[in-house]
């Protein structure tokens, strides 16, 4: 699998961990920056991951900033992005499962190396689930993404008839 990996200053110091975990697992490794611990913005490395993504160049992305959330706020933003900050190896897969996560967002002054290499791990070896009530639901959040809006509920707060929850 083909993953680009980016991080503002706050990720640096995890980003190698995070690629040498990749390149064991015998995943290439597309290197977004950022390349040391001088100041820079983490909206600026979350589109750089994206846009490996969109172009086809990877098949993931890995954003990594110190929380985690703001990388991850900025990487939602792009059309076609699905970024998760995931800080348990549960989310890390189930995400990718339900939701097909295609950036995982990590929070460099939240975890440890060796949590990261858990999660990195977690997230390359899922795959979608390509299940009805999933593919419902990323139908779903792709016409938010087309319209702005939110789409409207078949009741007042209701399930829909004959679907699963």
């Amino acid at each position: 699998m083909r993953i680009a990996v980016g991080g503002d200053h706050a990720g640096f110091p995890l980003k190698q961990t995070v690629i040498d975990v990749l390149r064991r697992g015998g995943h290439e490794v597309i290197d977004c920056g950022t390349l040391s611990t001088d100041p820079v913005d983490y909206p600026d490395f979350a589109a750089r991951v994206a846009e490996q993504i969109l172009s086809g160049r990877a098949d993931r992305g890995i954003v990594i900033c110190g929380s985690g959330v703001g990388a991850c706020v900025a990487a939602n933003k792009i059309h076609g992005i699905r970024a998760g900050l995931c800080h348990d190896s549960y989310s890390a897969h189930q995400g990718v499962e339900h939701d097909d996560m295609n950036v995982l967002c990590l929070g460099a002054r939240i975890i440890g190396p060796s949590l990261a290499a858990e999660l990195v791990e977690s997230f390359v070896q899922a795959r979608f689930s390509g299940e009805e009530r999933h593919r419902r639901r990323l139908e779903k959040i792709a016409a938010l993404e087309r319209a702005g809006t939110p789409a409207p509920l078949t009741g007042p707060g209701e399930p829909q008839v004959g679907h699963p929850v």
